[in-house]
């Protein structure tokens, strides 16, 4: 049995017209993406970007979608981080130890949660705000002159889905302090991205399906759960041009001929009880786990699907009936021939395809979680370390964590190549067609 919402999805045209929508941001076309091959990417900012929910959903994002293209990612979010700085040290040293050393050819900037301080606007702290912000934004381009840089705008504090603390809100405090990020992006020519107004409008939703549980999308108000962080990798990659489709195969089932393969080849196609096909596609969908309640119902309550992750198969030509969908002998569900011709997204169906797109974001955790380790848990040992065993210890450590990591990496980018499958398309009730 299908679930409901996903029968919701199709109904409303998660097809052909959708894929078309995003014609202008094709399948597989990485001229027109933000990130090119070699880049390195700095996610930089406070313990939101810590959380490595949104970096990631970006990071396992592009490994799916171009599993061509080299990019590296790091994370360099720290809790509690203002303008300023903070745990981690002051501004410069935060830049030069956790962005400059890294030289990076693109630097996100994600800061404001924790500067306007909670509380409501005041004139005086906003100033030390924008002027801390041009300080990163002048020694980032002073430090590392050709890289790319993209300022995010800060994600919302829940005054949505509950009461706000005090008049206007704390979120009306951060889209004051996000109308300047945007305002300074403009003035020096650089990428803003707005993290908050997306979210804010996926929360509404939410709150009025499920009001119980879209207050836990954010459930300290602050740090979103994985479905939040979502939507603000979403945002991200719009800014930076990411293309809606993963793959679009249209079939004429009448004639056993392939009208159309986007970001995919079609062959050994076959039509005789069923129609049969061998296809390798150029790109994996995005792993949206919609077995979590909350991140389905953020899928829901958002266009992430329509704007991020079309995996279109479309057949025409069929009798009328119910019809079986087969991949690699795996039943992906039942389809009315009507359905098929409207068009099936196989990025929300237990596919093998979003089987080897989920074990990709796996690794892309661990290779952050080998990170993180590192950098907060190992190194910081340097200038604690007492005696000499431990100051041996730690080189060997680090050596250790960075070979793992890159094998990690390696591991990563090779189980993202799309692999072919083999599909069958039969009615409802036929025999099954010969292996």
């Amino acid at each position: 049995m299908i679930p409901q919402f996903i029968r919701q999805f199709r109904l409303l045209g998660l097809c052909l017209a959708l894929a078309g929508r995003a014609a202008a941001r094709s399948a597989g076309d990485v001229g027109s993406f933000y990130l090119q091959d070699r880049d390195r990417v700095v996610f930089y900012g406070d313990s939101i970007t810590e959380q490595r929910y949104y970096s990631s959903f970006v990071e396992t994002y592009v490994l799916t979608r171009f599993p061509r293209l080299r990019v590296d990612f790091i994370n360099s979010g720290w809790g509690g981080d203002r303008v300023t700085g903070g745990g981690g040290g002051g501004i410069d040293l935060r830049l030069r130890r956790d962005v400059l050393a890294y030289r990076p050819t693109v630097v996100t900037i994600m800061l404001g949660m924790n500067d306007g301080r909670y509380r409501p606007f005041d004139a005086t702290t906003f100033a030390s705000f924008s002027l801390g912000y041009r300080h990163i934004v002048d020694q980032l381009r002073l430090q590392l002159p050709n890289a790319r840089l993209t300022v995010i705008e800060p994600s919302p504090y829940d005054d949505i889905t509950r009461p706000p603390e005090f008049a206007d809100g704390y979120n009306a405090v951060l889209k004051r302090y996000g109308e300047f990020v945007r305002g300074l992006a403009s003035y020096e020519s650089i990428i803003s991205v707005d993290f908050n107004s997306p979210v804010v409008a996926m929360l509404a939703k939410a709150k009025a399906l499920e009001p119980g549980m879209a207050a836990k999308i954010i459930p300290d108000r602050v740090h979103p759960t994985p479905g939040g962080h979502l939507i603000m990798a979403a945002a991200l990659l719009r800014a930076w041009h990411a293309p809606a489709v993963v793959t679009t195969v249209q079939i004429d089932g009448a004639s056993g001929r392939v009208i159309r393969a986007v970001n995919s080849h079609v062959r050994d196609l076959r039509r005789d009880d069923g129609l049969t096909w061998t296809q390798l596609d150029g790109a994996l969908p995005m792993p949206v786990n919609l077995k979590d309640p909350l991140i389905e119902l953020v899928v829901r309550s958002s266009d992430f699907t329509a704007e991020l992750n079309q995996e279109q198969l479309v057949v025409t030509g069929l009798e009328a009936g119910g019809f079986t969908l087969k991949i690699d002998g795996k039943l992906m569900g039942t389809f009315t021939s009507e359905e098929l011709a409207r068009g099936v997204n196989l990025a929300l169906l237990p596919t093998p395809m979003y089987a080897q797109a989920r074990a990709v974001n796996e690794l892309t955790l661990r290779h952050n979680n080998l990170h993180a380790t590192r950098w907060r848990g190992i190194e910081p040992l340097n200038a604690e370390a007492t005696t000499d065993a431990l100051k041996r210890a730690i080189p060997r450590m680090v050596s250790a964590l960075d070979e793992e990591e890159a094998s990690v990496v390696a591991r990563q980018r090779t189980l993202a190549q799309p692999e072919p499958h083999r599909y069958e398309v039969i009615e409802a009730n036929a025999a099954p067609l010969p292996q």
